[in-house]
């Protein structure tokens, strides 16, 4: 199984802009970018711990499984 970044559509749900959780977050835009692009980029689990903080969630719910045969997984 894969695991996929959910921090796109949990700062949207949150009413963030990328800029607004990477100035919160103390994140490089840089990384929010791709991160909202790519929800396969690998990052490390200080970054996630900011991002969590800065979005009032818990580092677990930023990501997810993903099945082997989904159809958009990357590796």
């Amino acid at each position: 199984m894969a695991v996929r970044l959910r921090i796109r559509e949990i700062a949207r749900e949150r009413g963030f802009s990328m800029g607004k959780l990477q100035r919160d977050a103390d994140v490089a835009y840089n990384t929010v970018k791709r991160m909202f692009k790519d929800p396969y980029y690998v990052t490390t689990t200080e970054t996630l711990g900011k991002l969590a903080r800065a979005l009032g969630v818990s580092p677990g719910e930023l990501i997810e499984e993903v099945p082997d045969d989904a159809p958009d997984k990357r590796v």
